[in-house]
């Protein structure tokens, strides 16, 4: 299984890239910050999605008021709640596990 380049190794690679194109005559153009990479930056985004109107939204408190009062049902659980014991794992000095112990909330 081949491992993944590292950045330094990618970074190298291109600027290897960058040198060989300059060799055989290629030109790199310096384009000024801010310019943006549309074609005709003065030109509007499309605003399909803007133009329609706003949708009319359908009242629902029927169902929200059903949904309330299925909440409002349900009775606390008369079962005690007991926590569960946290299972804590002992590391010696090197970062090895030495043993488990489990501790009350």
């Amino acid at each position: 299984m081949n491992k993944a380049p590292t950045k330094s190794q990618l970074r190298r690679q291109l600027q290897q890239q960058v040198e060989n194109y300059l060799r055989q005559g290629g030109e790199i153009q310096q384009i000024p910050r801010g310019i943006s990479g549309r074609e005709n930056p003065c030109e509007n985004l499309p605003t399909a999605f803007f133009n329609q109107p706003k949708a009319e939204r359908t009242p629902v408190p029927e169902v929200l008021a059903a949904l309330d009062a299925r909440r409002q049902k349900k009775s606390p659980s008369n079962k005690t709640t007991r926590s569960r014991p946290k299972e804590t794992i002992i590391y010696d000095d090197f970062g090895e596990p030495i043993r488990r112990i489990w501790q009350d909330k």
